[in-house]
């Protein structure tokens, strides 16, 4: 069993985080071109459309909360770097090559802030489908089997690592290695400042999902590993490595 370790969610830069933030660089850069976020659109900074309409992911989440999320709290992010890289050396780069040449540098939080959770967010809506949840192809499934014992463990450590996450963050299914991990990043944070590859993630700040369910967090992460997972998303993600 993976364990999420406390520092993972709460907020600071810890050492063990600042020691992988160089080796995270080339994990970065090498998401430039992989599926669901495209290079044109992260160089041009420009807000991609949702994949599917808002109100596709009802009950689970409503139009109104993707209408919040996307439009005002996604949008605000993307707007915010677009603003504070004008006219500096990170002008000109895609938005991946920005996380990495800010990451743990205190003088450059704000960038790294509004760069990593507009990155985030994208990947976040690709996480999600309409026609999501159940159980992954065989592939994706026999490799998460090898990594966590079974399918049912899996969603278990990402549901714990999801509710239990103090504050505002994320949990994460990535590839370490070669091997499977589930992990949990606080505010901003993302695993290839770590050289860990992102295959899936939920949002747990509360704008995620607070307009549904206030302060049930745990039935909103249930609701989407239940219901919503782009298991096809995250075995494109995966072949990719």
């Amino acid at each position: 069993m993976i364990r999420v370790n406390q520092d993972d969610c709460t907020p600071g830069l810890s050492r063990r985080k600042f020691l992988g933030v160089a080796s995270g660089a080339a994990c970065l850069l090498a998401f430039r071109s992989f599926p669901g976020i495209s290079r044109a659109a992260a160089a041009a900074h420009e807000l991609p459309p949702l994949p599917y309409a808002e109100n596709a992911l009802e009950p689970v989440l409503s139009s109104a909360t993707l209408g919040f999320h996307y439009g005002k709290h996604h949008k605000a992010y993307l707007d915010n770097v677009n603003k504070l890289i004008a006219g500096t050396e990170f002008a000109q780069m895609p938005i991946e090559q920005v996380i990495s040449s800010t990451a743990g540098k205190s003088d450059k939080a704000a960038i790294f802030n509004n760069a990593a959770q507009t990155w985030n967010h994208t990947f976040y809506w690709k996480c999600l489908s309409p026609k999501g949840g159940g159980d992954p192809q065989p592939a994706l499934k026999q490799r998460i089997e090898t990594s966590f014992g079974s399918l049912d463990a899996c969603r278990k450590e990402l549901a714990s690592a999801a509710v239990t996450c103090f504050g505002s963050g994320w949990a994460w299914l990535v590839l370490d290695g070669d091997k499977l991990k589930v992990v949990a990043t606080s505010n901003a944070d993302n695993p290839m400042t770590r050289n860990m590859k992102p295959l899936l993630t939920i949002d747990v700040w509360e704008h995620a999902y607070y307009l549904d369910y206030q302060n049930r967090r745990a039935d909103y992460v249930n609701g989407v590993i239940e219901k919503l997972i782009n298991w096809e998303f995250v075995a494109a993600n995966l072949g990719r490595s």
